[in-house]
Order: C-alpha cells, then sequence, then structure tokens
C-alpha cells in the first residue's frame, strides 16, 4: 500500500500546535486564522488515518498518534530547513563543489595564493584539486571532469573554452651544478647546442614544447632530446644527474635540488604564459568566484 505524502505545510500546523497546544496561541504564531489552522490539521489527521489531538471543552492535547508523529514532524521540518540552507548556499556560489587541474609547476607560483584568497572568501567550498598537465587538463574541461584548470600556453581561441592570462614569465637554463657553462650569470642559448636536452614530452603541451624548440632553432640549432620526463621536477633532477640541459619556465627556479644550477638566458626575449582556463556559459556559481579571486590576489603575492 502506498504510503500518503505529507504536505510540509500541514506538519508546520501540527508541530505549532503541539507546542501550543491552543488553536488561538498557534494560528497567531503561524500568521493565520484559526478556521484554516483547523482545516490543515484534520487534513493531516485524514491522510493518518487517526486523530492526533484529543478535543475536550477549553482544552487540547496530543494522541498516542500524535506524540509518535511530533518527533518525525519535527526531523522533517528541521531536514528541509537545512536543505533549503544548502541549496541558497550553494546557488548563490558561497559553497559547493570545485574542482581544479592545475601543472605540477603552478604549486610554486599561482595555485598558492589562488587557493589562499579562495579559501579566505569561500571557507564552505569544497575543493577537489588535480594535477595534470596542460592537454590532459583542456580535455578534462570539454569532458566536465573538472570546472577551472590552470595551465601554461593555451590555444589562442577555443569555441568552448574561455581564458585569461594570470602570469607571464621568461625561460632559464637549468644546468647540472657541476657544468662549465654554471660559472657563468647568464647563458647564451646557442651555448646549449652540443648539450643532450632533457625536455617534457610533446604531446603533454604542445606550445610551450614548441617555444623551447623555437629558442634553440632561433639561436641556431635543434635540440638533441636525450630522456622525456612528464613533470619538471623530475626533468630538473635527470638534469642534476648530469644527463642533459634544459631550458625552462623560471618558476621552475624554485625547487631547490642538490647539483642543479639555474642561470639566466641570453637573448631574453620570450615569455611562456599562464592561464586559467574555464567551459564559458559554465552554470556552476563557483567559477565566477575563482576568477575574481584571481584578480583580487595576483600570482605568486606572499
Amino acid at each position: 500500500m502506498e504510503r500518503p505524502e505529507l504536505p510540509l505545510q500541514q506538519l508546520h500546523a501540527f508541530v505549532v500546535l503541539a507546542e501550543e497546544l491552543h488553536f488561538g496561541r498557534a494560528a497567531a504564531r503561524l500568521g493565520i486564522a484559526q478556521p484554516p489552522l483547523s482545516q490543515q490539521i484534520r487534513r493531516l489527521e485524514g491522510k493518518v488515518g487517526y486523530a492526533l489531538f484529543s478535543r475536550e471543552p477549553g482544552r487540547i492535547g496530543l494522541t498516542a498518534a500524535g506524540r509518535e508523529l511530533l518527533p518525525a514532524a519535527r526531523h522533517a521540518l528541521t531536514h528541509l530547513a537545512q536543505g533549503l540552507t544548502a541549496a541558497r548556499e550553494v546557488g548563490s556560489g558561497r559553497a559547493g563543489h570545485l574542482r581544479i587541474g592545475f601543472a605540477a609547476s603552478l604549486a610554486l607560483t599561482v595555485l598558492p595564493s589562488l587557493l589562499r584568497t579562495f579559501r579566505e572568501r569561500f571557507p564552505a567550498v569544497d575543493l577537489d584539486i588535480q594535477e595534470m598537465t596542460t592537454t590532459p587538463q583542456l580535455a578534462a574541461l570539454r569532458e566536465r571532469t573538472i570546472d577551472i584548470g590552470l595551465l601554461r600556453e593555451p590555444p589562442a581561441r577555443d569555441a568552448e573554452l574561455g581564458f585569461e592570462t594570470v602570469l607571464t614569465e621568461p625561460f632559464v637554463a637549468v644546468l647540472p651544478a657541476s657544468h662549465p657553462l654554471a660559472a657563468q650569470r647568464a647563458v647564451q642559448v646557442e651555448q646549449l647546442a652540443d648539450c643532450p636536452f632533457v625536455l617534457l614530452p610533446r604531446a603533454v603541451g604542445p606550445p610551450l614544447y614548441d617555444q623551447i624548440a623555437g629558442l634553440c632553432i632561433a639561436a641556431g640549432f635543434t635540440p638533441q632530446v636525450a630522456q622525456h620526463a612528464v613533470e619538471w621536477q623530475t626533468v630538473c633532477a635527470l638534469v642534476g644527474t648530469g644527463l642533459g640541459v634544459s631550458l625552462a619556465p623560471e618558476s621552475i627556479r624554485r625547487i631547490r635540488l642538490e647539483g642543479v644550477a639555474f642561470r639566466r638566458i641570453e637573448p631574453d626575449t620570450v615569455r611562456t604564459r599562464v592561464a586559467v582556463a574555464w567551459r564559458k556559459n559554465d552554470p556552476n556559481p563557483l567559477v565566477p568566484g575563482i576568477l575574481a579571486a584571481l584578480n583580487q590576489d595576483p600570482p605568486g603575492t606572499p
């Protein structure tokens, strides 16, 4: 047998009358006249199938059925109030769930200040932070498995995704500390022509890879890649073992590894672009919130 649904308005009237045990006072609390209150109670009793109140001249009381229903009615009303509050918080962007993809190197620059500012403004938001390189981030945004991406060298334009530059930075040479060029304050890119290179695979970030290759080509040579590594920290670690040299975004020098030296390069004419990416027309109200947090607290702010 299907159980009848109990309208919340009737439950509210029932709880108030159970607390007041007086139709006049209960009606005044509810802001309604006494006859509509009596009708709501009668409809509720009709759905339950039993009287909820005993009625005697000058007084009313809860029946056994009424006493049984009261805690459940209070729980239902409280649960509804909590649900409405949570819905308002999520709808306003003050709460909810936000999934952020980020390139590992941005944990050294953009990510810490962004998360600090966002946490201060939206402490009730549940953040899911996932480390991934640029190409997987673009795919994850399109597949809706992340909401925001922090990546390097985004596409110039995209019909589905929006991009905003948050940081630009130059490149530096990454050298074994024992390398003769490490004794110099700056390195000419052409001085690296005969060195094996350790680089990220082109597939994980084609524009960034092409920038690095372009620096070498402009200096008159094509980099000879001896080893690939997916993360910059691994690139630096392999350089430190003597496997080769690399060119990397300047923020990579914050990775402090024994046996690795970072030197500025000449000519210093190319900048790598860090951007935030999002789906255009994304209904998640937290997306504008994190974009505002980026604008409020510039990347790298201590």
